[in-house]
Order: structure tokens, then C-alpha cells, then sequence
């Protein structure tokens, strides 16, 4: 969870009132945020902890240029909680909760000339980052916290929600430098002319992405956009650049603490998070505004479609929750009117329904975009009413007791099973390169059984394996310089694809051991399977016993060749089970062929098996 340093008495300040460490630790918790640590300039003292799992640690603030820095507060937030990223946000909920302050009108208000500025967006940034959004705060006054406090913001949801500018980027920047209308495009990056952010040099797109390489801050992000054939760029009415998204800002339209008027544009590839972004950073500092919590909103217009809209819009959502359904979580019994008085202390505004006893409806403030089901109300009602007050009793449930589900449960006898017979479990990583999952197997990918990632990090992880032999072949490759023989065995999942489930795959659960030494171990590995096989109760037999049906119980396997690639011509079996009535292949076993021992570095004869244990149930 995000972490935020807070200027102790400033906070303090703002709260109206001075806390101790242990209250102020104590109004974090009831609030479900928890203090992480209280650096201060006087000495460190050991804290009790109080109903925490975790000790609240105290330090001792450093002294910079002869001067003592002012305490600070390291407060620990949920990650959804996106309104309290910053001061301005924890403040306002905080003087909420404790009652000190209701919850703030926000308010959109046209611009003086009555007419709303205007962002075009060009459809050639379908190609890059499509969608766009942003705000103007008229008449804001800085200070130098403020100011601060405005950049860290933009840092925390760019790092949090908008996971590092991937899917969203914020800039701000001075109005009174800019002319509108503005445009939004995606420009070839040799066309991009502009002086960046705190530079007194201009340059072009693909100068100032080769500048930028070896910055420790902002090469992080030229990955985004870097081969891609346009850039998308803001624009003023004199095609003067104000950022080129999401990298850097430029430096003509730079904010500065007698900014009056900020003009604020998000790009995003998601246009839901453009919003919440838009929202959040608008909502906590319009209360600087020479008329507190008003925002100016522009007009958003799309250049190929002709369509238009207006942003932000900071209008509550309106939804509804039961009565009984948070009496019934939370263990009590509040009357409609009681659980809208606690909802209020969650910046909420609540009264009973007239579509039902049962029912009150609820307006979320644009702050909360947290909030998206009737179990995140219930779940502000408990914070408000205190947690440490909520009734506590065993359930009235019987009947409840826990059990393994049956793969599971079948899975732990093979594996201790095997793990008796001598073989020691390994458990490799369930994703794997696309050359081991198939050619380093003799594999061809007939592109309808392997699910593959989109856009994998590394050249490592590309697939969702669908045979266990990949990880437990990495596994003695990495392992040669123990002593011979090896043997390994693994119990776990493997995935296909399944375009007909909602969730387009499906998992199958296989045991698969390998045997490595001087000799094949051909028939080490089948005396495995034998006893495993016994151990799953069902009988061998011969081939001449299945064709003529005598001899067989309920449960019985057999073998028979199989031409396989990825085993030695002559020496792999598949292996049969009739069970039920039922005859199907589960799995298969052989030396494996000397081209695949050649791709996975091994020296010395393989032996592998594996079968689907799933079919066993």
C-alpha cells in the first residue's frame, strides 16, 4: 500500500488540534488508515502498540542547512483510496470523519467570458493514447507546501492508479502562457519541436528521447511511446507546444508559485482512470481557489466524429443499499436514519429511500472512486460506527467444517506417494519461454492449445506451460553439479485454452517425474508409475488381458508404443486407463530424444513421465 509523508504540525494545524504519537495512531486506525512512522526532531521513544499487529516507530528528523526540518508523519493508506494521497485530501477526511467539517459542494463554474476552452482531440491518437480529459483551476493560490503538496500528487497517482503513465499522464501547466483552443494529436516525433521541462535548449521528439535515456527519473517511461510511428502532443492555438504525453512537460507553460491559473490535460488508455485521475487532482486543490471547491471545466471535442463533452464531471454517483445487508454484516441493528448519519462521516451524503423500507440511497462524492458496490458502503458504515465496537460472536453456522477439494486432496497422496518412493518435489514457475513449452520439446504449436501472454516482460515467460517436463527439465539443468542420480517429480497445474468457458482456459492437473543418471532409468521410471498407479487402485494389465476383457477390476491401465518426438524413437509408451467403463490415454513416458537433451544442457540420458491425475476423479 502507498505510503505519504506528512508536515506533522501543519496537519495538526489543519485538524485543530495537537495529538500525541498514541492518539494520533488511534485516530488511524479507526479510520483504517494506520501510522507507519512519526519522525520528529525531539528524541525517539518506544511505543505500545495498540490493537496493531505492527509497532508504530518513532525517529528523529535530521537537521538540513543549520535549520531543523519539521516533524514528519509516514501514514500507510489502502490502495484505493486515491483521495488521500496527498495533505489536502487526508485533512478533509479527517475533519470529516471526526465531524469537524462536512463534506465540500464541489461545483463546476464557466469561465469568466462565459465561454468554455476547448481541447480537440484528432483521431491519429487512436494509434497511441486515444483518450483525453482535463480541467482549469482559475484564480489558485500557491504556497510553497502547496505547491509541493500539487507535484507529489501528480507523482502518487501517476505511480499508483495510472501504474507509471501506462495508462494515464498528467500535465499541468500556467494558462496565462497558453492561447486556446487546444489540440490533442499524434505527430511523427521529428515534427515535435519544443524546449522540455526545466531545459533552456530545444529540441525534437526523437532528440529529447535520446536526452532523456540515461535520466533516472524519466527514462522509466520512454518505453510507452518509443516505436511508435507518431507521439501524441498537446497543443495551444499557436501550435505551441504544452506536453508531449507521457513523458514530459514543456517548459514554456511551466507552473510556478505565482501560477494564477493552471491548466490541467490528462491522457490516458483508459478512459475510466482519465476520469478519476481528472477528478482527484481537481477536487483536492479547488479549495485553494479564490472560491473554494469550484472547478472551471472545459469542453472536449472529437475531431473525426464531431462529438463533445464536458470535464470533469464531478457530479455524486447515485446508488442504493440495503438496510438489512449491512445490519447483517456487520452484526447490528441501525435504523435508516443512524446508518446516514455514520455515512456522513465518510463524506457521503445518505437519506432513507422512498422505494423502500429496506433501502437508502447514497451520493458519492467524486472523491470516493473507491466506492463501487453495496459491500464498500457496508464497509464505510463498520469504519464509522468503529470497528473495536462491532459485536463479536462465534457464527450460528454448524456444519462448516473445512475439507480439501478432491483434486487437492488426490494431488497430496500422489505427492507423498512419490516423495516415499525416494523422488525429491520441486516446483517450478507455471509460465515458460514459447522454445521450451515447444521446440525445445520437438513441440509444433498448432496456435489453439498454449495460452500466451500479450506482452510479456521477458523472453522467459511468454507461455502458460501445458506440460510440467519444461520446469522439471530447467530444474536439472540448473542442478548439474549435484550428484547422479536425480530424481524429480512435480504435482501441479498446467493450462489450455478453452474459447467455449467465459474465462477462455482451462486448468488440467498432472504429475510429471524425471530421472537423470549414468543409465536411462527407463524402468525407474515405470516402476514409478506402477506405484502410483497401484496406489490409485487400478491393476496393470497386458494388452492381450484388455482385448479380451478378462482379468480386469473396476480401475485398469495399460501401455503401448507411441511414435513421440519428444521421446527416443522406440522407447516412449502411452499409458491407457479404463475406468468406469471408460477407456482414455492420460499420459505418456520414455527416454527422452537426444536433440532435447542437447536444448536443455543436459549430458546424461533422461527418463520422463507424466499423466493427467484429473482423470482419476
Amino acid at each position: 500500500m502507498p505510503t505519504i509523508s506528512l508536515d506533522k504540525p501543519a496537519l495538526f494545524e489543519a485538524l485543530g488540534q495537537d495529538y500525541t504519537t498514541e492518539e494520533f495512531d488511534e485516530l488511524c486506525f479507526e479510520f483504517g488508515i494506520e501510522l507507519d512512522e512519526d519522525v520528529r526532531s525531539q528524541s525517539p521513544t518506544v511505543l505500545r502498540p495498540v490493537l496493531r499487529y505492527s509497532q508504530t516507530s518513532t525517529t528523529e528528523r535530521p537537521a538540513v542547512n543549520g535549520k531543523q526540518e519539521p516533524a514528519q508523519l509516514k501514514i500507510e493508506i489502502p490502495a484505493n483510496r486515491y483521495d488521500m494521497l496527498c495533505f489536502e485530501g487526508m485533512s478533509l477526511m479527517l475533519n470529516i470523519f471526526r465531524g469537524k467539517q462536512t463534506s465540500p459542494s464541489y461545483r463546476l463554474v464557466p469561465p469568466p467570458g462565459g465561454e468554455l476552452e476547448v481541447l480537440t482531440c484528432h483521431e491519429s491518437t487512436s494509434k497511441v493514447r486515444p483518450f483525453v480529459s482535463g480541467a482549469i483551476l482559475r484564480n489558485i493560490t500557491f504556497t510553497q507546501a502547496r505547491y509541493e503538496s500539487f507535484i507529489a500528487l501528480q507523482d502518487k497517482l501517476h505511480q499508483n492508479l495510472a501504474r507509471q503513465r501506462t495508462l494515464v499522464a498528467i500535465g499541468t501547466h500556467d494558462l496565462d502562457t497558453l492561447q486556446g483552443p487546444f489540440t490533442y494529436e499524434a505527430i511523427p516525433p521529428e515534427e515535435i519541436q519544443f524546449v522540455p521541462l526545466n531545459q533552456t535548449n530545444s529540441m525534437n521528439a526523437v532528440e529529447l528521447m535520446k536526452f532523456y535515456e540515461n535520466d533516472k527519473n524519466l527514462s522509466r517511461y520512454l518505453h510507452i511511446i518509443k516505436d511508435s510511428p507518431v507521439y501524441p502532443v498537446i497543443l495551444d492555438a499557436n501550435r505551441t507546444v504544452c506536453s508531449m504525453p507521457p513523458i514530459i512537460n514543456s517548459n514554456h507553460s511551466k507552473i510556478s508559485l505565482k501560477t494564477k491559473n493552471v491548466f490541467i490535460d490528462i491522457t490516458a488508455t483508459d478512459k475510466t482512470k482519465a476520469e478519476i485521475v481528472n477528478n482527484i487532482l481537481v477536487t483536492m486543490f479547488s479549495q485553494y481557489t479564490s472560491e473554494p471547491f469550484t472547478v472551471e471545466p472545459i469542453e472536449i471535442k472529437s475531431a473525426h466524429n464531431h462529438q463533445s463533452r464536458q470535464v470533469p464531471d464531478l457530479t455524486p454517483r447515485e446508488t442504493q443499499a440495503s438496510i438489512s445487508y449491512i445490519n447483517a454484516c456487520c452484526g447490528l441493528s441501525l435504523s435508516a436514519k443512524e446508518i446516514c448519519t455514520l455515512l456522513e462521516r465518510m463524506s457521503h451524503t445518505a437519506s432513507p429511500s422512498n422505494a423502500s423500507e429496506d433501502l437508502i440511497d447514497v451520493h458519492i462524492p467524486p472523491t470516493r472512486a473507491d466506492v463501487l458496490h453495496q459491500a464498500d458502503i457496508m464497509e464505510d458504515v463498520a469504519i464509522a460506527y468503529g470497528f473495536n465496537s462491532l459485536p463479536r460472536a462465534f457464527p450460528n453456522i454448524s456444519g462448516t467444517v473445512a475439507q480439501p477439494l478432491a483434486i487437492n486432496k488426490l494431488s497430496d497422496i500422489v505427492r507423498l506417494e512419490a516423495a516415499m518412493a525416494g523422488w525429491s518435489e520441486v516446483m517450478p514457475l507455471i509460465l515458460c519461454s514459447h522454445a521450451e513449452n515447444f521446440s525445445h520439446l520437438n513441440r509444433v504449436d498448432d496456435k489453439k492449445t498454449a495460452v500466451v501472454l500479450a506482452n510479456p516482460k521477458t523472453a522467459e515467460y511468454q507461455v502458460v506451460r501445458t506440460s510440467l517436463l519444461p520446469g522439471l527439465l530447467k530444474t536439472l539443468r540448473e542442478n548439474k553439479h549435484h550428484a547422479i542420480p536425480i530424481r524429480i517429480f512435480e504435482v501441479s497445474d498446467v493450462a489450455f485454452k478453452a474459447p467455449h468457458l467465459e474465462r477462455k482456459s482451462r486448468n488440467e492437473r498432472h504429475f510429471a517425474a524425471a530421472y537423470l543418471g549414468k543409465n536411462s532409468g527407463f524402468e525407474i521410471v515405470h516402476g514409478l508409475l506402477d506405484r502410483v498407479m497401484l496406489m490409485l487402485k487400478s491393476a496393470f494389465m497386458t494388452s492381450e488381458e484388455g482385448l479380451e476383457g478378462k482379468g480386469v477390476g473396476e480401475s485398469a491401465y495399460w501401455i503401448s508404443e507411441v511414435d513421440d518426438p519428444t521421446f527416443l524413437p522406440g522407447h516412449a509408451a502411452q499409458i491407457h486407463l479404463r475406468m468406469g467403463g471408460k477407456e482414455q490415454v492420460i499420459g505418456v513416458f520414455g527416454i527422452l530424444h537426444p536433440s532435447v537433451l542437447e536444448k536443455f544442457e543436459l549430458r546424461y540420458p533422461v527418463s520422463t513421465l507424466e499423466i493427467n491425475v484429473e482423470l482419476f476423479l
